[in-house]
């Protein structure tokens, strides 16, 4: 398959993908905020900078887009144009993803990873958020 976009093209529009504040993460702090959860966002103190941080609890989230982490679902392919970067890139993010949890965990906090397919149709949502609320009480 062949790019419809040229390089810049591309480029330019991959630069604009954010990295907080996005829809799931969006959804998941909305769902902990109306449960009563109270936490952090961003935590630039904790290796790899956890989405929320719940230090009440000793939790820190990572709300995952599927793409960009590789996750074994649909939206987690690879893509079929420069399909060896993707592969190296995903690779990367993954043993970084595995080295930043190692990290967390060492330092005492429990890591909770949502997935954006988990939040992808209100009963997957519902779910997922159910699921993560009563990991995150399980300790406490």
């Amino acid at each position: 398959m062949v790019d419809s976009l040229t390089p810049a093209q591309r480029s330019e529009r991959m630069s604009r993908i954010g990295s907080r504040d996005t829809k799931p993460e969006m959804l998941v702090r909305r769902f902990l905020h109306a449960a009563g959860f109270r936490y952090r966002l961003h935590g630039v103190d904790l290796p790899g900078r956890p989405d929320l941080v719940l230090p009440k609890y000793g939790v820190a989230i990572f709300v995952h887009g599927c793409f960009w982490h590789a996750h074994h679902c649909q939206n987690g392919r690879v893509p079929d144009t420069r399909a060896d970067f993707w592969r190296e890139k995903f690779s990367t993010n993954k043993r970084r993803d595995a080295r930043n949890s190692r990290a967390l965990r060492a330092l005492g906090w429990r890591v909770l990873h949502v997935w954006e397919c988990g939040l992808s149709s209100p009963e997957r949502r519902h779910q997922t958020l159910a699921s993560l609320a009563r990991r995150i009480r399980r300790v406490y």
